[in-house]
């Protein structure tokens, strides 16, 4: 069944205003669903978890109900699902204990790509130089976009200790063969840290067959609030003693979780899981979710081919988003013009298609792109031809200007 598009929006209040969101890889649109999950958790009777007062029970409740929902989402045990103030801060605390806990030091090696988010980059690099250990880079093709499995063989060796990896690339939507990197990196003995931020707000995500060990993703980029999750192997977690308080809970995964969690956040990711999941059919809502995303992915995919089409037509303009496998995200620069400018004609007609690096720092500047980067322009399940059409028509006047 096709996406119902027209059922989608009615689903998100901000849509009404008539503004063309293009800026869903920094963050989607909310729906109404998520607003009122989280509404409703912090207005009803609420206590710090527990099992004796049904305030607690309530919040006891909504953390099993959120690591469910996340468990659904990226197919993993439930019990391996830890929350956080986002994918950042969680991958800063994990890559120093991962450090310690396996004794990292001058000799072993670490290899991040130039493909990646400055998220799934610096964590690892901080973690590594602070150790003495040394940190080995695997080059994105700017030609084309894409990251090869060559590209990370070539830097891989038997002190390589940890490969982090995007599963899509949050500047130009590349998304890279994990299966055939993981199985690379693990015939050397590393782990695997998969950044799924990008990726899981386009495809169902299957953890243990993208070969990841550790990964991590961000709810406030598929419908949720601002929030991280992170999961791993169970026997891995159970491995790793993280910086905590004395009287705080021990077991995994609560001993990643600093303070008291977020209820109302934890609340309203449920809702957006579940929200994707009624997109789709089956009996369980992994199955919905597998069909759901589908869908979304036929829609998406319609609407950035419709997009390139139409901005490969405007003189000058260069298209960065190349690779054959890709998200709906494209990346654009045109000649003698300000990526900031093009943003801000944009703006003027209600079409949001912002201008940056992005945080893919390594990537904009291997692009030759600078600091400047480029404009950015994603597709949702909420887009709509007629908002591509406003976005190309845009760019058009704003290069013609």
């Amino acid at each position: 069944m096709p996406l119902d598009v027209d059922a989608v929006r009615a689903q998100f209040p901000s849509l009404a205003g008539g503004t063309a969101f293009f800026d869903g890889p920094g963050g989607s649109q909310t729906p109404a669903v998520v607003a009122a999950a989280v509404a409703s958790t912090l207005t009803s009777p609420l206590s710090n978890r527990g099992t004796v007062t049904d305030s607690e029970r309530r919040a006891e409740e909504t953390v099993r109900a959120a690591r469910s929902a996340l468990g659904d989402l990226l197919a993993v045990d439930p019990a391996t699902v830890i929350f956080g103030r986002s994918m950042t801060a969680l991958t800063m605390d994990l890559a120093r204990t991962l450090a310690r806990c396996q004794g990292w030091g001058p000799g072993d090696e670490v290899v991040v790509t130039s493909l990646d988010h400055d998220g799934n980059i610096r964590p690892w690099v901080t973690a590594a130089l602070a150790v003495g250990a040394t940190v080995r880079w695997a080059e994105v093709d700017p030609a084309t976009g894409e990251l090869p499995v060559e590209a990370v063989t070539a830097v891989l060796s038997d002190r390589t200790r940890l490969v982090a990896v995007t599963g899509a690339a949050n500047l130009i939507g590349t998304r890279p063969d994990l299966p055939a990197i993981s199985a690379a990196a693990h015939d050397a003995g590393a782990l695997v840290h998969v950044d799924a931020v990008h990726l899981a707000a386009h495809d169902r995500i299957d953890t243990a067959a993208l070969g990841a060990d550790l990964l991590s993703c961000s709810p406030y980029k598929f419908f949720g609030p601002h929030l991280g999750v992170q999961t791993g192997r169970a026997e891995l977690l159970e491995r790793l003693r993280p910086d905590k308080l004395l009287p705080s809970i021990d077991a995994v995964p609560e001993r990643f979780e600093l303070g008291t969690l977020p209820y109302e956040l934890l609340a309203g990711a449920t809702a957006a899981v579940d929200l994707i999941a009624s997109l789709g059919e089956g009996s369980t809502r992994p199955e919905r979710l597998t069909s759901a995303f589908t869908v979304i992915e036929e829609h998406e995919d319609g609407m950035r081919r419709r997009a390139e089409e139409g901005l490969s037509a405007i003189p000058g303009l260069t298209l960065w988003s190349r690779a054959q496998r890709r998200t709906p995200t494209l990346l654009f620069t045109v000649d003698g013009v300000d990526p900031a400018a093009i943003h801000r004609h944009l703006s003027s007609l209600d079409v949001n298609a912002p201008a940056s690096h992005f945080y893919a720092w390594e990537l904009s500047h291997r692009l030759g792109l600078g600091a400047a980067g480029g404009v950015r322009a994603g597709m949702a399940p909420y887009t709509t031809a007629r908002e591509v059409d406003r976005l190309v028509d845009g760019v058009a006047q704003a290069v013609s200007a």
